[in-house]
């Protein structure tokens, strides 16, 4: 019994020195923390048209307080889909795509079959990060086989232009550039609102061809302190293209060109977060977090989306059609009576860290809706909360990852001292010097601008029609030049100072870098567009 005791008493020293020796090793990792934090709503009115549009204020702030790597959070932002409904069984991803790979999104892949996903946020692909997150109008037109960002490029995944025939972004506005590392924001936002709104608009009329295309040009509309209006649209096509692709005529008319917009609510979408791991003297496991922050007022609630309204064809797209058709100018501001404000909800947002629940958080803050239809986040007061803050430290406890303060992390872990990887300026974005970007090209430029992420943007003047995104579509004279003269009647009427949305209810707007807004050259003042050509690092920020 004595030499058993003397042996279990040896083990159990060896197991302490081993702990101890790995105390205070830090490994990083990624997979830190994943989640959405979101808000629902209640469902439109029975038979009602409110699907073709949908937009809100949202807030913008800098959700770190230093540019990270390898770091991926998406502000509130939303996705619209095109409603299938009516399809139970049927595969909408067709054989030979990415998504139709994800089994789980089975048996139709509704949710992944096109999307239009942008807003506001932090992308791992970012290739110039400054501090505050970026707006882009991000869409997936093809289960998930390629992106779209901008009008030349993909979400930042790859530094080249996307192929021709993948191009699916109409610029429209001719004072705003869109950059394919997507728009930055003055100085350092604090919780002012970017409204943003996406209209189904026709630009163009329904085609029964091969394969059928509809009219819908689901058009972005931004409102900030220094400018207000369409910025751009996907082109019908980008969607209608699938099922010829494919060679899967069942998807004829049921993209987002055709089919009514399915909008279910925003989220944070929180996605790509590295952590630091530590273990104490005892063997035990601890993780540490960036520094996530939100803006918080002294009741410490972060009001983070506002007005969250649903259009019918009544709030712009009957009087836009019209006065493309021939008839009264519209003036573009969103009619009061195709619109609808959805009461909201929320509940507690379930997180993980590499699959391991994480628990604790709810006890630091949760969502909430608050007076007014606002949807944000509501801080508590005890030790583990600290106002606007992200819990940073968690306890590997079982399978679950235990919410805790920074005093309770042992100092032998050495996880207080740790620092996370700064982002470095990635490569230029760069177009080609032929195909649709050439022929039949660009009128004047290039141009540049020097913007406050530390880029700078080269650009080129366009007409409209002639941009790279259309040169693809064999489309004829007539229609061309219909579209063509139809957008100079908007470039004359529709100013960037006046209101489309209605303005907030509460708050301010925030500003876009004024380097984005651009004057066209004399003799291009209407139907002309700037297409961003190259985004490169051009040193120091500004």
């Amino acid at each position: 019994m004595k030499r058993c005791y003397l042996f279990a008493a040896t083990a159990l020293g060896l197991a302490t020195a081993t702990a101890a020796d790995k105390a205070g090793v830090v490994t990083s990792h990624s997979q830190g923390l994943h989640g959405y934090i979101g808000f629902k709503h209640d469902e439109p009115p029975p038979q009602s048209a409110f699907h073709a549009g949908m937009g809100f204020y949202a807030a913008v702030w800098p959700l770190v307080d230093q540019p990270l790597a390898d770091f991926q959070i998406g502000l509130p932002s939303s996705w619209i889909m095109p409603d299938n409904s009516d399809n139970k069984d049927k595969p909408l991803a067709p054989e030979g795509t990415l998504a139709r790979t994800w089994k789980p999104r089975g048996p139709t892949w509704a949710s992944v079959f096109q999307t239009v996903e942008g807003g506001l946020g932090y992308w791992a692909g970012n290739h110039f990060r400054y501090g505050p997150p970026k707006f882009s109008m991000n869409a997936t037109p093809q289960c998930y086989d390629y992106e779209i960002g901008s009008p030349g490029w993909s979400f930042f995944y790859s530094d080249t232009a996307l192929p021709d025939n993948r191009l699916g972004i109409a610029q429209l506005s001719n004072r705003l550039l869109i950059p394919p590392d997507a728009l930055p924001f003055q100085g350092n936002p604090n919780g002012e609102f970017l409204g943003y709104t996406w209209m189904a608009l026709p630009f163009t009329d329904p085609v029964a061809g091969d394969p059928p295309t509809g009219d819908q040009s689901w058009t972005c509309f931004l409102s900030a302190a220094n400018f207000k209006g369409p910025i751009a649209y996907y082109i019908p096509e980008t969607w209608s293209k699938i099922g010829k692709l494919f060679n899967y005529p069942f998807l004829y008319g049921r993209g987002l060109d055709a089919r009514p917009g399915k909008m279910g609510g925003g989220a944070m979408e929180i996605n790509t977060v590295p952590r630091f791991d530590a273990q104490d003297a005892r063997g035990v496991t601890y993780s540490k977090l960036p520094k996530l922050q939100w803006p918080v007022d002294a009741q410490g609630r972060a009001y983070l989306v506002q007005d969250v309204t649903y259009y019918s064809q009544a709030a712009l797209a009957d009087a836009f059609k019209a006065w493309r058709d021939g008839g009264p100018a519209c003036s573009g501001r969103f009619d009061d009576k195709g619109a609808w404000r959805p009461k909201l909800n929320t509940r507690t947002t379930r997180y993980d860290q590499e699959g391991k629940k994480m628990v604790g958080v709810e006890h630091a803050f949760d969502t909430r809706i608050f007076e007014g239809n606002v949807w944000g986040l509501q801080w508590f007061t005890n030790s583990l909360a600290t106002n606007g803050l992200f819990p940073q430290y968690y306890k590997h406890v079982g399978a679950e990852r235990v919410a805790i303060s920074a005093a309770e992390v042992p100092a032998e872990t050495k996880l207080h001292a740790q620092e996370f990887k700064r982002a470095t300026p990635g490569k230029p974005y760069t177009s080609p010097t032929g195909g649709a970007w050439t022929q039949p090209g660009a009128k004047q430029g290039p141009c540049t601008a020097r913007l406050v992420d530390g880029s700078v943007v080269t650009y080129s003047w366009y007409r409209f029609v002639d941009q790279p995104s259309f040169q693809q579509y064999q489309w004829s004279a007539e229609k061309k030049a219909k579209l063509q003269e139809f957008v100079e009647k908007l470039h004359a009427q529709w100013s960037l100072d006046r209101d489309y949305m209605a303005p907030p209810t509460r708050g301010q707007l925030v500003a876009l870098d004024p380097a984005l807004l651009v004057t066209p050259p004399k003799g291009l003042e209407v139907g002309y567009v700037p297409i961003v050509t190259g985004q490169a690092w051009a040193g120091a920020k500004r």
